[in-house]
C-alpha cells in the first residue's frame, strides 16, 4: 500500500499533499490540547508498533505481498487523531531511510494509512463496542474496525493508482504514470486486502490490544472498557506504575524487531509498488511520466545495510527505526510547554 516515487502525476501529489498538511494541522493542534507530556514518548512506541507490523510482508493472492499498518491499535489506544501522527511519522521514516514508499507520495500515503485507516477504523470500532463493559467485547470491535479501516485505506489506494490512466495520458493515449485503469487496480488491491492482508490487520490489533490491556493498562491513554483510566486504580487496587506498564511493552517491541527477518519470507511486490524496470518488462513499455521522473535515494533501500545479510540488515534497520521515532516524540514532548489536563473517558 505504500505507493512509490512517480506512479502517481505531481499534480495528483500536490492535491494529496496540500490535503495532508492541513489533516496534519488538525492533528497536532488537537494531539497538543489532549495528549499528556508524559505520554507523549509513549505514543512514540506505539508507532513503533505500526513501523514494525510494515515490515511484515505477507504473501497474497496472486503473487504480491501486504502486510499490516496498525493505524486503528494506536487510535484506540491514544485516540485517532494521535494516530494520524504516529502513523504519519513512521510512513516518512520509512520513505527517507528506506525507501518505502514515494518521497512525492507521502502525502498521499499519509492520507490513505494515517487519516483513512484509523478514522475509520476507529469509528467502526466504536460503534461495535458501544457501552459494553467487557475487555471480549473490546477486542471484536478493535478486530472488525481494524479489519473495515485498512480495507477503506487500499480502497483509497487503488482509486489513486486507477484515476491515473484516465487523467494523464500522452497524445498516443498512452499512461503517464501508473498505468493500470480503476477495472484493474481496485480488484488487484482489494482481494489481497479483503482476504490475507485484512486479517493480518486484525491479528496484530488484537493480538497486541489485548496484550496491552492485560499487562500494561497505564500504557494506554484511552481505557479499555475492563481497564483503569491511566493514573487510576482498577477494583480498589493500585494500577501498575507507568514504568511497571512501559518494561513489558519495550520487550513486545524488542520481541518483534527480533522477528522482523519474517517478513523477507514473501516473495515479490506488493502490487503498485514494482521497480520501474519491472513494470517496464511487464508492460513492454515505460509509462513516459515514470522514466522522467524525480528518484530519491535512501540510505538504506529496503531495509538493506550495504553488504550485510538480508536478515542483518532487516533487524538494524527495524532497530533504526524504532530509535528514530522513539527520539522524534521525545523531542516533540521536551516542546511542549506544559502537561493537559485531559479526561481519557471524554476522548
Amino acid at each position: 500500500m505504500h505507493i512509490p516515487e512517480n506512479y502517481l502525476s505531481p499534480s495528483t501529489c500536490g492535491v494529496f499533499g496540500v490535503a495532508t498538511v492541513g489533516i496534519w494541522a488538525v492533528a497536532i493542534r488537537k494531539v497538543s490540547r489532549s495528549v499528556p507530556k508524559d505520554k507523549m514518548p509513549l505514543l512514540g512506541v506505539a508507532a513503533a508498533f505500526c513501523f514494525l507490523a510494515m515490515m511484515f510482508n505477507i504473501p497474497l493472492p496472486g503473487g504480491t505481498t501486504g502486510h499490516a499498518v496498525c493505524g486503528t491499535l494506536v487510535a484506540i489506544l491514544f485516540g485517532p487523531w494521535a494516530s494520524v501522527i504516529a502513523v504519519s511519522i513512521a510512513l516518512i521514516i520509512q520513505a527517507v531511510f528506506f525507501g518505502d514508499g514515494g518521497i512525492l507520495a507521502i502525502g498521499a500515503n499519509c492520507f490513505n494509512m494515517a487519516f483513512v485507516l484509523p478514522m475509520v477504523g476507529y469509528g467502526v470500532y466504536r460503534l461495535v463496542r458501544g457501552r459494553s463493559g467487557g475487555l471480549g467485547r473490546e477486542l471484536v470491535a478493535a478486530g472488525v474496525g481494524s479489519y473495515v479501516g485498512i480495507n477503506c485505506a487500499a480502497l483509497c489506494a487503488a482509486l489513486e493508482f486507477g484515476v491515473q490512466p484516465l487523467l494523464f495520458t500522452d497524445s498516443a493515449g498512452a499512461a503517464l504514470y501508473c498505468p493500470y485503469p480503476v477495472s484493474v487496480a481496485v480488484p488487484a488491491m482489494m482481494v489481497g486486502h479483503l482476504t490475507v492482508a485484512g486479517i493480518a490487520e486484525t491479528v496484530f490489533t488484537v493480538g497486541i490490544l489485548a496484550f496491552v490491556r492485560k499487562v500494561a493498562p497505564n500504557f494506554a491513554l484511552l481505557p479499555g472498557s475492563s481497564a483503569p483510566v491511566a493514573g487510576g486504580a482498577a477494583s480498589g487496587a493500585e494500577a501498575p506504575s507507568l514504568a511497571a506498564s512501559v518494561a513489558p511493552v519495550a520487550v513486545l517491541v524488542g520481541l518483534l524487531i527480533v522477528a522482523t527477518p519474517l517478513g523477507l519470507l514473501a516473495e515479490g511486490d506488493a502490487w503498485g509498488e514494482w521497480g520501474i524496470e519491472d513494470l517496464a518488462n511487464s508492460l513492454g513499455y515505460t509509462p513516459s511520466g515514470m522514466a522522467s521522473g524525480w528518484e530519491w535515494t535512501a540510505l538504506m533501500p529496503d531495509y538493506s545495510i550495504g553488504s550485510l545479510p538480508d536478515w542483518v540488515g532487516y533487524v538494524l534497520s527495524a532497530v533504526i527505526g524504532v530509535a528514530l521515532l522513539v527520539i522524534v516524540f521525545r523531542l516533540g514532548a521536551a516542546a511542549m510547554k506544559t502537561p493537559v489536563d485531559f479526561d481519557a473517558r471524554q476522548a
